[in-house]
């Protein structure tokens, strides 16, 4: 065994390490192999939290399914490693996490945040158990993230249940006009306020947008319309489009549709008002666009937040 090089090592610190080596043989230890297990000890204790959720994720990664995978791997990569990444995980504290949390809570995403402390607390478990940390420290954050809520709008945030929803609406046997409605406001998702008033006069077909001043806000908004939803608004024409209004009251085509209009056909349909509702689908792009679209988040405050 190699003590080290003359002069960085000193004679007198040679001989205290050769007697150190010979204690470890009276008790029976092998000092190489003793060597060996404190320099990986010290590189576990090292190891950065991007190294330590990179191995976690290589261990589940066979029993994930691709989406989940895409999913936790995106949420790690732009909100918790980008200021954690590169920190000893074991120097990191439970401030710190907070932190970095409270800062996707502050883009209106408390779900996404409460997501991801469950995703750091595995991570943090794994290096416990292999001797990266000390302790998982998101135990502590508990309670420390504002609740989750949804008010009285229920809103779907899992894709095979929107998927769903939108087919029962397709097939919705109801009027156009409601029929109309209920198609574009998981598309659009303004506030149903907005959506029933929705003028002709509104719509720039040019530029293939909807402007209109938002109730709520007092402020000028503008919603794209993809090419589905300009063909859908000019396929009601010949039912309202010598009207005012592109969805105007069954009762009366000089008012707007009645508010309590697309609740009903939900409710028709045997969708519960803690599932859907034509409010909810503003939460439900949020959560969707953000994780698992992975939009921006500045683009989507642009688009859902204005009115709410």
């Amino acid at each position: 065994m190699s003590l080290g090089d003359y002069p960085t090592v000193s004679l007198k610190q040679a001989r205290e390490r050769r007697d150190e080596i010979r204690r470890q043989v009276a008790m029976g230890i092998n000092p190489s192999e003793y060597r060996k297990q404190q320099k990986q000890a010290q590189v576990q204790q090292g190891k950065t939290l991007a190294v330590v959720a990179q191995e976690w994720i290589e261990t589940n990664r066979k029993k994930w399914a691709d989406s989940n995978l895409v999913t936790i791997e995106s949420r790690l990569k732009r909100d918790i490693l980008p200021t954690l990444g590169h920190i000893p995980i074991k120097e990191i504290t439970p401030g710190q996490l907070l932190d970095t949390l409270r800062a996707v809570v502050g883009r209106g995403t408390v779900s996404t945040a409460k997501r991801e402390l469950a995703i750091c607390s595995q991570i943090w478990r794994y290096g416990v158990a292999c001797g990266y940390c000390a302790q998982d420290i998101t135990y502590s954050l508990r309670g420390a993230l504002p609740p989750l809520v949804r008010g009285h709008f229920g809103a779907i945030t899992d894709p095979e249940t929107l998927g769903k929803v939108l087919g029962m609406i397709d097939a919705y046997p109801g009027g156009v006009t409601v029929k109309t409605a209920l198609w574009l406001c998981p598309r659009l998702f303004v506030r149903p306020g907005e959506l029933r008033t929705m003028r002709w006069s509104d719509i720039d077909w040019s530029a293939r947008e909807w402007r209109f001043v938002v109730s709520k806000t007092k402020q000028p908004h503008i919603v794209p319309l993809a090419d589905q939803v300009l063909r859908k608004i000019e396929s009601i024409r010949p039912v309202s489009g010598r009207g005012e209004y592109v969805l105007p009251s069954l009762r009366n085509a000089h008012k707007p549709l009645s508010n309590m209009a697309l609740t009903a056909a939900l409710r028709a349909m045997g969708i519960p008002g803690d599932m859907a509702t034509a409010h909810g689908f503003r939460a439900t792009a949020r959560t969707l666009l953000d994780e698992i679209l992975h939009y921006r988040v500045d683009i989507i405050a642009k688009q859902v937040k204005v009115g709410i």
